[in-house]
C-alpha cells in the first residue's frame, strides 16, 4: 500500500523507468472509465498502439483483463473491440478489526460491492484467541468464494508497520504481531493489513466523495484517524500518523485509557465507554455525547490547523455522533481554529456506513496487487 506516494497511476512512465508502471496506468485507466478499445487506451494513457497491445495481451493471458465484443460505431471500417478488466472474475476478501464486540468480514466485487458476510463475536478475545477468530473468519469467508481471490485485506486497529505487523493494538492485547505473515501463511493468499482508519480513508478516496485534504476519523472499539494530504495517505515516521485515540486531551484528568494514561481521547469516545456512560445516565444523552464531540474538537484543532485540512468525516455509529457529538465538535473545531482559513470546513458522516473498513479492505488489496485506485 503506499504511503508517500500518489495512490494512482495517472502518467505514462519515462524510458527509465519499470513496464510495470505502464501496467499499473492501463489498469488504472480502465478501472475508472471502464471498457474502452485499444486505441481509446493508447490516446488516454499517451503510450503507443504497439505498447497497448502488448501491455492488453499479456494482461489477458493473467486473466486481469477480457474482451467485451465490438462497440456499435457508424464509422465505417472495421468496429473496435472493447477491453476491460474482468470486474465479475475475482473477489476480494475484506476484513474489518475495529468493532468492540465483533470482527466482521465480507467477499466484494473489483467495484467494492458486498456479496457475502460473516461476523463472528468477539467475546472478550484478546492475543492469541482473537487471532485465532480473525483466522477462522477469514477461512470461512474463502470457503464461500466461487471465483478466485485477489487477495484479503484487513483492517486493524492500533499501529501498524507496512510489513502489517501489528505493533501495538491495546484492546486486543497485540503486540509486535505479524498479523500479515500469519494471514498469508494460513491462507495462502496474498494478504495485506493496515490500520483500520487509514483504511478507512482509502475507502474514501476511492469509493466514496473524499476531497483530497480530508482526515477521516474512526470511532469504535478505539479512537484513530486516517489522513489524506494532496490525496496521498500519510503513514508517518513510526507509522502512526492519525493515532490520535491516545493522545491525551484537556488537564483534568480523566478515565484511565487501556495504554495506561488517563484522559486520553479515546476515553471520550470510544463506543464502548460512550454507551456504558449512556446506560447509566439516560436522561443525560445529549449532554454527554457534546462533551465528546468537544473533546474530538480540540484534538482535531491543531491538526487540521498544521495540514490545511478541508475537510473531516466521522465514520462510527451513526446513533452516537450524528446530532450534538458532531454539532459540538465542529464548533469547537472552528473556535480554535483561524476563521479565514477553516470556516467553510467541513465535518460529516461518512456515507459509507459499516462497511466502510472492509471497502477500503477491497482498495488496500485493488491497489496492492493491481496499481489501482
Amino acid at each position: 500500500m503506499p504511503s508517500r506516494s500518489s495512490l494512482r497511476t495517472t502518467a505514462k512512465s519515462l524510458p527509465e523507468h519499470a513496464r510495470g508502471h505502464n501496467r499499473s496506468l492501463v489498469l488504472q485507466t480502465l478501472y475508472s472509465a471502464g471498457a474502452m478499445s485499444r486505441a481509446d487506451l493508447a490516446r488516454a494513457t499517451g503510450l503507443t498502439r504497439v505498447t497497448i497491445s502488448d501491455l492488453i495481451s499479456e494482461l489477458i493471458a493473467d486473466a486481469l483483463v477480457v474482451e467485451q465484443g465490438t462497440r456499435d460505431e457508424a464509422r465505417p471500417g472495421k468496429p473496435a473491440t472493447l477491453v476491460d478488466i474482468d470486474r465479475a472474475g475475482f473477489r476480494i476478501l475484506g476484513i474489518d478489526l475495529s468493532a468492540h464486540d465483533a470482527f466482521r468480514g465480507a467477499l466484494l466485487d473489483l467495484d467494492g460491492g458486498v456479496h457475502d458476510r460473516v461476523t463472528v463475536a468477539l467475546d472478550g478475545a484478546t492475543g492469541e484467541a482473537a487471532v485465532a477468530k480473525v483466522i477462522d473468519l477469514a477461512r470461512d469467508l474463502a470457503a464461500r468464494a466461487t471465483v478466485p481471490i485477489l487477495g484479503v485485506g484487513i483492517g486493524s486497529p492500533g499501529v501498524v508497520d507496512l510489513a502489517g505487523i501489528v505493533l501495538t493494538a491495546p484492546n486486543l492485547g497485540w503486540h509486535d504481531l505479524p498479523l500479515q505473515e500469519r494471514l498469508t501463511a494460513e491462507l495462502g493468499l496474498p494478504t495485506l493489513v493496515a490500520n483500520d482508519a487509514n483504511v478507512a480513508a482509502l475507502a474514501e478516496h476511492s469509493f466514496g466523495d473524499a476531497l483530497s485534504d480530508t482526515m477521516v476519523v474512526k470511532i469504535g472499539n478505539g479512537v484513530g484517524a486516517g489522513l489524506l494530504v494532496g490525496g496521498t495517505l500519510l503513514s508517518g515516521a513510526r507509522f502512526s500518523a492519525g493515532e490520535i485515540g491516545h493522545v491525551v486531551v484537556g488537564t483534568d484528568g480523566g478515565e484511565e485509557c487501556a495504554c495506561g494514561k488517563r484522559g486520553c481521547l479515546e476515553t471520550w469516545l470510544a463506543t464502548p465507554r460512550l454507551e456504558a456512560r449512556i446506560a447509566a445516565a439516560p436522561g443525560d444523552r445529549d449532554e454527554i455525547l457534546a462533551r465528546a464531540g468537544e473533546r474530538l474538537g480540540i484534538a482535531l484543532a491543531p491538526i487540521v490547523g498544521a495540514l490545511d485540512l478541508a475537510e473531516v468525516i466521522l465514520s462510527g455509529p451513526s446513533h452516537l455522533l450524528d446530532g450534538p457529538l458532531a454539532s459540538a465538535a465542529l464548533t469547537t473545531l472552528r473556535a480554535r481554529t483561524m476563521a479565514e482559513f477553516h470556516g467553510d470546513l467541513s465535518l460529516r458522516g461518512s456515507a459509507l456506513g459499516e462497511d466502510i473498513v472492509m471497502r477500503g479492505a477491497a482498495a488496500m488489496v485493488l491497489s496492492g496487487r493491481l496499481g489501482v485506485s
